[in-house]
């Protein structure tokens, strides 16, 4: 008990960041091991993958940008308010311009798990802009951290070139993310709350590891139903093929085998079964 108490109070007094990085451990680890993210990072990633997630990455900083937009002023968003440098906005809709056309938002297609996170970000932006600490810290410093490596990935394995399709992964405004992140935990550590609206930060940047982990497990889910679909339509299409040659082969069979005797339709029946044996025997 004693134990536990010591280490409650020496996160209790740790700055801000700290504490969220403490309270979101294990939800970090999931979701660096959602199915989504261990095929990043097997190098894994198909077209229709990076699509799906630039639809949900779209609404979802669609929504946080908004929030954070309309609540800038406010003394817990103010610190950490850095549109010119972190905005995605603007980055994905040119990337989803690249895929889908000019005519992209009538094209892409945004799972639940997504509108729900989009839809928690507004209720956060209105009822609590505290909040939106939390996910500022959870979306951007996440993307400065790790987007650079999962965007050397994308393009590698879509052969996506000249920076064409990979816009988000791209900070021109952050001449190095290292320093930028401290400067970013800097400002965070400074903004004075009370006791209970720092539990709420901390409880709600656990809530925004969770959406991330439902919109990945959605995409993913997305992915594989796609791909089981296109599977079943392309074993379709080769057994009709079959079925095809099959009845075009025993109608010719037939209309040969008319004209001979009986012992030889008899011998050459047997040839066929002993044929057919063989094909499904290797």
């Amino acid at each position: 008990m004693e134990t536990i108490e010591k280490t409650q109070t020496a996160i209790t007094d740790s700055e801000l960041s700290e504490q969220i990085k403490a309270a979101t451990k294990d939800s970090h680890v999931r979701a660096e091991n959602t199915e989504l993210m261990l095929s990043y990072q097997r190098g894994n990633v198909s077209l229709r993958q990076y699509q799906l997630l630039l639809c949900s990455l779209y609404k979802i900083y669609e929504a946080l940008e908004e929030a954070l937009d309309r609540n800038a002023s406010h003394d817990a968003v103010a610190p950490i308010y850095f549109p010119q440098e972190l905005g995605r906005l603007e980055s994905i809709e040119k990337d989803l311009e690249h895929f889908y056309g000019q005519n992209w938002k009538e094209k892409i297609t945004v799972p639940a798990a997504t509108l729900r996170y989009a839809q928690r970000l507004r209720e956060v932006g209105r009822d609590h802009p505290e909040y939106l600490v939390a996910h500022a810290y959870t979306r951007y410093l996440g993307d400065l951290s790790g987007g650079q490596v999962l965007g050397r990935i994308t393009q590698k394995s879509l052969g996506l070139k000249n920076g064409e399709g990979l816009s988000f992964f791209s900070f021109p405004g952050v001449s190095s993310p290292n320093l930028f992140k401290q400067l970013y935990r800097s400002r965070m550590n400074s903004i004075e709350l009370t006791e209970t609206q720092r539990s709420g930060v901390l409880q709600e940047a656990v809530t925004a590891f969770e959406l991330n982990i439902q919109v990945f497990n959605e995409l993913q889910d997305s992915v594989s139903c796609a791909s089981e679909t296109e599977n079943e339509m392309r074993r379709r299409r080769t057994q009709h093929k079959q079925n095809t040659t099959t009845t075009a082969g025993d109608e010719a069979l037939q209309s040969s085998s008319s004209l001979m005797p009986r012992f030889l339709r008899t011998l050459l029946g047997v040839f066929v079964v002993l044929a057919v044996g063989m094909v499904y025997a290797f």
